[in-house]
């Protein structure tokens, strides 16, 4: 079942001289109940961004977002609609997320009084929650500071389903964290998408993670969707170049891990992108019609998604070279 449904999305800000930045693009992603949707990219391709507008934090420039099928609407002082509280957001950092100056078991407690479930005895769910993230009742008395990182953020996603959400959009979650938490605190968000059968749309780097808790994996660039697929099906044979650059750039036991010497250069600035297919200054198999065109996405009959001229499953022309 769907929850959280986006249709081609644009996020914009006010860039140099007045002329807008589209740091999303035009993005059609569904979130559905019972699994965890990954976003994946480089820094500075929209990810967050795009999740931002997802839970009403930014107002899109164009395209729809709705939860539930009820349109989301921007944040503004006024509170939030009774319907969107089922909708919440896991920050990336979980320190400035916690107000340092209230017990956790209040903060924790405000989750509880905006779900839908507020009947009984608040104290009761809030020592509920917190045992469900694995955090003993008992630190309901105690302060955010008092606590690591990956607590921290167990605090957090404690608070966010004491809501009781049917859809959580996590904001890289895990990249504030040292490399102990960050598994734990993964896993953690899984297993809950699959004990409440909530969605989750996992906001990540960490191509490593992902591939271990995901469902699903959408690769982004720039600002446009390249790929989207089964973990599997993306390790194996991904169809967008991109896509196999970030595959083989995940660090391996033998020390290998990089970004392939076919894949060089950065991410181009998203107030002056490239013509065409966004990537194409990157591509080691991009033509003339990738300058000049942007590949529209395509849905093949196994259900994967990409965006490129010449899908890396496909018979590239003679002269594209090999990737």
């Amino acid at each position: 079942m769907s929850l959280l449904e986006m249709r081609n999305v644009e996020v914009s800000y006010p860039g140099a001289r007045g002329l807008p930045v589209r740091a999303v693009a035009g993005i059609d992603l569904t979130i559905q109940a019972g699994r965890v949707t990954a976003l994946v990219g480089e820094s500075g391709c929209g990810k967050s961004s795009l999740g931002k507008a997802a839970v009403g934090l930014l107002a899109p420039s164009a395209g729809s977002i709705r939860f539930e099928g009820e349109p989301v609407l921007p944040l503004d002082r006024g509170a939030r609609p009774a319907r969107l509280r089922a909708l919440q957001m896991v920050f990336q950092d979980p320190y400035s997320s916690l107000n340092p100056r209230r017990r956790i078991g209040e903060q924790v407690a405000d989750g509880v009084r905006a779900g839908t479930d507020r009947g009984g005895d608040v104290d009761r769910k809030v020592a509920e929650v917190l045992e469900r993230v694995g955090l003993p009742a008992g630190i309901a008395t105690r302060y955010p500071h008092e606590f690591s990182g990956g607590q921290r953020q167990r605090i957090a996603i404690a608070r966010a389903l004491a809501a009781k959400p049917r859809c959580i959009v996590a904001d890289e979650p895990i990249s504030a964290l040292d490399a102990s938490a960050q598994a734990s605190v993964a896993r953690l968000l899984a297993d809950l998408v699959k004990d409440t059968g909530m969605g989750m749309l996992f906001i990540s780097h960490d191509l490593s993670i992902v591939r271990r808790i995901a469902d699903d994996i959408a690769v982004m660039y720039l600002g446009k969707l390249a790929e989207q697929g089964e973990p599997d099906d993306l390790w194996r044979a991904p169809r967008h170049p991109y896509t196999r650059g970030l595959v083989h750039a995940i660090p391996r036991a033998d020390g290998a891990g990089r970004l392939p010497d076919d894949l060089p250069g950065d991410v181009a600035n998203p107030a002056s992108p490239p013509s065409g297919c966004r990537f194409h200054p990157r591509c080691p198999i991009a033509q003339d019609i990738c300058t000049r065109t942007d590949p529209p996405v395509v849905t093949d009959p196994q259900g994967r998604r990409a965006a490129c001229h010449f899908p890396l499953d496909a018979a590239a022309p003679a002269d594209a070279g090999q990737v």
